[in-house]
């Protein structure tokens, strides 16, 4: 697919009927060319999207001027989500190989806690200059090219940190964790915009959750399987032996989910499976402007205030993963395989959130008022975690961070769906680059500051650092949500 006419209207609006969608079309009829669907002044000063609830009330029965078209959902859809998910879940595993039995690497190249968090930071980092020239990548060649990159990028760089299991090799193993932060950027963006073009609008949620679950099934696994595989051994060669396994481990599944998406990754079904994608498959490319797009997205106020709720909320999630063994390993001394578990049950959790989540959404299309309960909840759970991590008992984090994964993980898809609700028509990759691009500046900021306050003022502070963050990001999401409303009416 030369171009990206990935209409928002499979999820934004998919309660609306195929009838309805079409009217979009026609409205594009009577006012030419792609730069139509644009935000517009509407009366008494307010801004809404062509093609929204509001403006499709106004085209009347215009829905004649476009007969409907084929759709058809193929059985494949599922092959290629899964597919994708697992590519992703391996490049999240990698993230976090390092960071959860942070104090066994500590001592094995022999450095210091920042370079530590530093090997997670640089996924974060890399992304901030590389989404956008990622994002025209994606509009300009289309979903395949962009996951066969991502995977390429992927298995490059796990082959890379195979040369790196020894104590003097600190700087190949950077390296390779940089190659496979590359391949973040590729990846983290697509679900939403794979569901668009896979799947049907009642399925697009639950689709767009699954997505993001490859991601949380990797950071899940990365919290779990590094800490067994890489035992806190004293005798270096055999720490060295351990750390091997580990590297070719994760080599050998990433060139396996490389070779499936060379040979089995499609960029899209022949016949589309909504009528919003055959609409948007109409659209001349010459039509698209990228830059316009863009520019859209950064005048979209009640977007542009998602972005940074997003980003608080799960800059809050990338400091908390990053930094869990840290914290732990502080209250209870020694127990880093529980450190993993504990850091799998918030994903595990999260991931069961997520589901919730899409499902919900696919049934109720309340994106607002879900959105701010969840975002609320998040803060009450990162509380009651913040209260009981030094209380002494692992059962009781545990339970506090199982509830806390559940809704701050549950949070992610959230934000993507939030984001095609307020950003019709634009694309669904460049609202997600967006979104992903602030959770990775707020991610590299909270990691960093709530590892020198640790340091200096104990976990209690660093976690109530966040909590300030949270309680921020909660009054902004209620903020959004009376923004969106008020623009429909």
């Amino acid at each position: 697919m030369p171009q990206n006419n990935t209409l928002k209207g499979d999820r934004a609006n998919s309660e609306l009927s195929g009838e309805e969608w079409l009217c979009s079309k026609a409205a594009k009829n009577l006012a030419p060319g792609f730069s139509s669907l644009q935000w517009s002044p509407e009366p008494f000063g307010r801004a809404v999207s062509t093609g929204s609830c509001l403006h499709m009330e106004t085209l009347g029965d215009q829905s004649d001027l476009a007969p409907k078209v084929e759709t058809k959902l193929y059985h494949r859809r599922w092959f290629m989500l899964f597919l994708f998910s697992f590519v992703s879940a391996s490049n999240a595993f990698m993230w976090l190989q390092y960071g959860i039995i942070s104090n066994i690497f500590m001592r094995f190249y022999n450095i210091d806690a920042l370079a530590i968090d530093w090997l997670a930071m640089i996924y974060l980092l890399t992304y901030i200059p590389l989404i956008l020239p990622i994002l025209w990548f994606l509009d300009n060649r289309g979903i395949r090219d962009v996951v066969l990159v991502g995977s390429a990028f992927n298995c490059i760089g796990a082959w890379i940190k195979i040369g790196s299991a020894s104590p003097d090799t600190f700087p190949v193993t950077f390296f390779g964790q940089f190659v496979c932060s590359v391949a973040t950027v590729f990846i983290l963006g697509i679900p939403s915009y794979l569901a668009s073009v896979w799947f049907g609008e009642k399925e697009v949620s639950t689709a767009c959750s699954i997505g993001v679950l490859g991601n949380q099934l990797g950071i899940a696994i990365g919290f779990l399987v590094p800490p067994i595989l890489v035992p806190n051994v004293d005798d270096m060669d055999e720490l060295a032996h351990h750390i091997r396994i580990m590297f070719y481990i994760t080599a050998g599944v990433a060139t396996l989910l490389f070779v499936l998406v060379v040979f089995v990754f499609q960029e899209r079904p022949k016949i589309p499976p909504t009528q919003a994608q055959a609409t948007a498959r109409s659209i001349p490319p010459e039509q698209y402007s990228y830059i316009a797009s863009i520019r859209n997205l950064l005048r979209n106020k009640p977007f542009m205030l998602l972005v940074v709720t997003y980003g608080l909320n799960v800059g809050c999630f990338y400091a908390v993963g990053t930094l869990l063994n840290r914290m732990i390993i502080v209250h209870y001394p020694g127990e880093e395989v529980n450190a993993g578990r504990i850091g799998l049950t918030i994903v595990i959790a999260g991931m069961v959130g997520s589901l919730i989540c899409g499902v919900w959404l696919d049934r109720t299309k309340t994106y607002k008022q879900t959105t701010l309960a969840v975002y609320l909840l998040s803060l009450v759970g990162m509380i009651v975690y913040a209260a009981t991590l030094s209380l002494g008992h692992l059962w009781v984090v545990f339970i506090t961070a199982g509830v806390l994964g559940f809704f701050m993980t549950g949070y992610l898809p959230l934000g993507f769906e939030f984001a095609v609700e307020l950003t019709y028509p634009e694309s669904e990759g460049t609202s997600s680059g967006l979104l992903n691009c602030s959770a990775q500046v707020f991610g590299i900021i909270f990691t960093i500051c709530q590892g020198k306050i640790i340091d200096n003022y104990g976990t209690l502070a660093g976690n109530i650092f966040l909590c300030v963050f949270l309680l921020i990001g909660t009054i902004m999401t209620g903020k959004t949500s009376v923004t969106v409303k008020n623009t429909q009416f």
